[in-house]
Order: C-alpha cells, then sequence, then structure tokens
C-alpha cells in the first residue's frame, strides 16, 4: 500500500512539474492559481513521507546503500533544476534547459528506483 501511494504521488508530481513548466513557458496565468501553488506541496509531502516510510519497512538507508544515496542527491538536483525552471530562469532559454534537464533527471531518479542500482537505466551500459 505504501508503495503504490509513493508511485502514484510520484506520477502526479511528475505531472505537474511537467504541466506547471508548459504554463511557466507560455506565461499562462494559471500559474496564478491558488491551488498551482499549493497542490504540488501537498503532493511532495506525502512523496515524501512515503519515500522515509518506504526506506525505513525495506530497511535500506542513503549514505548506506548506494542507490538510495543516489535517489537522494539526485532529488536535490531535481529540485533545484525545478526552482531554477518555474522561478528563479530569467530567460526562456533558461527555463527550458532547466526544465528539461529536471525531467531527465526525474526519469533517472525513477530508473534507479525500478533497478535499485547507483547508475539507474544507464547500468546496463556499465556492465
Amino acid at each position: 500500500m505504501l508503495k503504490n501511494i509513493h508511485i502514484f504521488s510520484a506520477l502526479i508530481s511528475f505531472t505537474l512539474f511537467f504541466i506547471r513548466g508548459l504554463w511557466v513557458m507560455r506565461g499562462s496565468a494559471m500559474m496564478q492559481q491558488k491551488w498551482v501553488r499549493i497542490v504540488p506541496h501537498i503532493n511532495d509531502t506525502i512523496l515524501l513521507g512515503t519515500a522515509i516510510a518506504l526506506t525505513i519497512s525495506i530497511g535500506q538507508y542513503p549514505f548506506v546503500d548506494a542507490w538510495l544515496t543516489v535517489k537522494l542527491f539526485a532529488l536535490v538536483a531535481y529540485i533545484c533544476l525545478g526552482i531554477e525552471a518555474l522561478h528563479l530562469a530569467k530567460t526562456h532559454i533558461g527555463r527550458s534547459v532547466a526544465w528539461l534537464s529536471a525531467l531527465i533527471v526525474f526519469l533517472f531518479i525513477v530508473s534507479v528506483a525500478l533497478t535499485k542500482a547507483p547508475f539507474g537505466f544507464l547500468y546496463s551500459y556499465m556492465v
């Protein structure tokens, strides 16, 4: 159940980030809607809470298990890129590059979770 909530929250997080990125690129007034500023934070709190609960339940932890350490660092990169894309970047190109980079990092995080390997989808190319 916990894993399913985590996966569903991750899907919602990705979808909301993708849509908000499109809205920012287009200068949409949707970004000013109250729910757009609140719902992603609520969902990401659920995502983080289930992540912590899952690490405890499976007995694997960042800085002990390499794949979770990589996921944690990639999460920090994703958050920083997301902030750059949605709030800090001054140019359209800067926003676009940060947004696309964040999406790629998110997919990398998913691949690390699926493979439980620090290199994620790149693992098969590394061996």
